[in-house]
């Protein structure tokens, strides 16, 4: 080769690597991603920018992901896609394993939770999906406070209790999403107060006086949202009005699953489901969820209510009528002569309606037979809390979120025939590195010839 030519080929690997130099420099200074994929796979919904757009300030996301696996890595890669539209989300990841007391007074039950905050309130996510944190990005982008109400002095479970039975652990984790718990005392008001968002009343343990049962059948005709929670053997409290204006009695006997046994569940009446009739409450849940005792309830009558069932027992479940010992040995069988039900019975029930209010349009109530679920003692199984919130959601009209389009890539199973893959395997492992290998030998022939 001419010395002229070797001076130019050193140029040409010279002007290579000053290229390769000034696109690397540019590239760690200014990021530019293009989504090639049918249907913008790998980037943010237009419904999720729009989110976006709307969070005035900082979002902070705190993931609670082991260090080992991939999660972490999985975790970040997805969330880079919000960073891309909101430079100011940051992402903070907790080891759960570091203070596990911590996690079970936070809720963290599940390897891999997000806690979204954004101006003082915060979201808590167990699904990793563009759709669960968008729409906790646009709850926490709505803002505002919510009254909820509870009823107390007879007996009923205490907001901010710190006993078993109490759902203080569950309002205090509700409080950072914009809820405020108040008692609501019938002996010291005559009717539920004005901007109540919600009245809960939590499994009370001795009858209502007159005056309170008729000021919450008020409250549910002129249009209020209510969450009721009854027990077992609790159906003789003066309730009945109650009951009759939302269109629901609870059956007698107290509710037991003789499948609970195969889950290692020695008390029969321990309820475990792990799927659940379709509703918006329960649309995409799929976490197991634990109800200690509860008693299955029956619609009375066609209303103006819309009924859904939204929580249901298993086909091996009836209402058994004998007494059950609380340690579980007691010998119990269903019993048709004696009146019991066989299941599957309905024991929670989503009611909504046009509102009789002209302040808002939909009126919604919940009645569920059990009210452990929620209790301290019970919060941390399973998704006891997800579901808990869930409800809160729906009676409060969280549910109307954004609703993002499937946006699945077309044709992404190839079905082969065994001899198109053993065609496609011959092709790639001895075919195509023959041919290489001819072409090599052929290029190399020709050289030698010049």
């Amino acid at each position: 080769m001419r010395p002229s030519g070797r001076l130019n080929g050193w140029l040409f690997a010279l002007a290579l690597l000053a290229g390769a130099g000034a696109l690397g420099y540019l590239s760690a200074r200014h990021a530019h991603v293009a989504d090639w994929t049918r249907g913008g796979r790998a980037s943010l919904a237009p419904e999720s920018r729009a989110v976006l757009d709307r969070l005035a300030g900082p979002v902070e996301v705190t993931c609670y992901a082991s260090p080992q696996g991939d999660l972490r890595q999985t975790v970040a890669g997805f969330l880079e896609r919000y960073r891309r539209a909101k430079p100011d989300l940051t992402l903070t990841f907790v080891d759960p394993q570091q203070d596990p007391a911590a996690m079970r007074e936070l809720g963290i039950t599940v390897d891999g939770a997000l806690v979204v905050r954004y101006q003082g309130r915060e979201q808590r996510l167990d699904e990793l999906s563009e759709r669960s944190l968008t729409n906790a990005l646009e709850r926490l982008a709505r803002g505002g406070e919510r009254i909820v109400a509870f009823v107390t002095g007879d007996g009923e479970r205490q907001a901010d209790g710190r006993a078993n039975a109490d759902l203080g652990t569950f309002m205090a984790q509700l409080e950072p999403r914009g809820l405020r718990a108040v008692p609501l005392n019938f002996s010291q008001v005559a009717a539920v107060p004005r901007h109540t968002d919600l009245v809960v009343l939590a499994s009370p343990e001795t009858p209502l006086p007159a005056g309170a049962v008729r000021a919450l059948v008020d409250y549910v005709q002129g249009g209020g949202n209510l969450l009721w929670l009854s027990e077992p053997g609790n159906d003789d409290l003066g309730l009945a009005p109650l009951a009759d204006a939302l269109g629901v009695r609870a059956l007698p006997g107290v509710l037991v699953d003789g499948g609970g046994a195969a889950l290692g569940l020695k008390d029969p009446r321990l309820i475990a489901l792990g799927s659940y009739p379709i509703h918006p409450i329960t649309r995409g849940f799929t976490l197991a969820t634990l109800f200690p005792q509860a008693s299955a309830l029956a619609r009375t009558r066609a209303q103006d209510w819309a009924a859904v069932p939204f929580l249901r027992s298993g086909p091996q479940s009836w209402t058994e009528f004998q007494p059950i010992r609380n340690d579980g040995d007691s010998t119990i069988r269903y019993d048709a002569d004696a009146g019991e039900l066989k299941g599957p019975l309905d024991f929670g029930f989503a009611l909504s309606r046009l509102s009789p209010s002209p302040d808002k349009s939909v009126q919604r109530a919940v009645v569920i037979g059990d009210g452990d679920f929620l209790s301290n003692t019970f919060l941390g199984n399973g998704g006891n809390r997800a579901l808990g919130e869930r409800i809160f959601d729906w009676l409060l009209g969280d549910d109307a979120l954004v609703n993002l389009p499937p946006r699945g890539a077309p044709d992404r199973v190839v079905e082969l025939s065994q001899g198109a893959l053993g065609a496609l395997t011959w092709g790639f492992l001895v075919a195509l590195p023959l041919l290489l290998l001819a072409i090599g030998g052929l290029v190399a022939w020709r050289r030698r010839r010049r």
